[in-house]
């Protein structure tokens, strides 16, 4: 694998209780790229980030990652026991170590430093995802794996979610694969697009798959709309493969 290629997936398959949920995927995840995945409900979407981070075993095909690659990840779902204290600090240690101020400069990029000694049960479903966020962001991880990430989010809450992936994908050089529903914002916010219904139904850079009948087929009136508002403001030049060069 080349230096910037951190995950390559070949032909994967998963077979779930009532079939098929993956067949035939391929795809290739690069260092400094932000790639996202969007599909109709039950296209696979979470199973192929379950996949990507190790999470789950794919059935069929090669699934090949970077040498000690590190990941962060936020799942779509995450459940908290409001009856066991646990500090915002505690959280983001729980895992790994890392220091009293590494957590602090996390949750400031995050914009959250203020809720460092807060208990998780008492936070917002805006401030557990900024929260959810900064943790991934520890560790100075190659691969930032993102499920639905502004889930539960109102609209300006996800608009600055994405602005900080954004963020975070320029200060830590990493590769960013996410789960979104918001076809808007997707477009203008992503390098790589994978559209998914358990098969590849194209991919590529937006504004190629943007343009794909499989694409417009799968969301009707919310591509079209996605359409008329997309722009992707290029400050850097893309290669053949969608890779971008400065």
């Amino acid at each position: 694998m080349s230096a910037d290629l951190l995950v390559k997936g070949k032909d994967i398959g998963f077979i779930g209780k009532s079939g098929p949920i993956l067949d035939s995927v391929s795809f290739e995840l690069y260092r400094g790229q932000i790639t996202t995945i969007i599909g109709p409900n039950g296209a696979g979407k979470s199973t192929l980030t379950n996949i990507v981070t190790g999470l789950l075993q794919a059935h069929s095909g090669v699934l090949e990652r970077a040498n000690n690659l590190c990941i962060g990840y936020l799942p779509q779902k995450v459940y908290v026991n409001t009856l066991m204290p646990l500090s915002v600090k505690r959280l983001l240690q729980l895992t790994q170590t890392v220091s009293d101020e590494e957590v602090h400069q996390a949750l400031s990029q995050t914009e959250v430093g203020y809720l460092y000694d807060r208990q998780v049960q008492t936070l917002s479903e805006g401030e557990l995802k900024r929260v959810l966020l900064a943790r991934t962001t520890l560790g100075k991880p190659d691969l930032i794996v993102l499920d639905e990430p502004t889930a539960g989010v109102d609209i300006s809450g996800e608009i600055k979610m994405y602005d900080l992936i954004g963020e975070f994908h320029n200060q830590l050089q990493c590769g960013v694969l996410l789960v979104s529903h918001n076809l808007h914002l997707v477009m203008s916010k992503t390098d790589q697009v994978l559209c998914l219904n358990r098969h590849l139904c194209c991919s590529g850079l937006p504004e190629s798959v943007s343009q794909h009948p499989e694409y417009l087929a799968l969301f009707g009136d919310q591509a079209a709309e996605s359409l008329a508002v997309y722009t992707h403001h290029h400050d850097h030049i893309h290669d053949v493969a969608g890779h971008h060069h400065d």
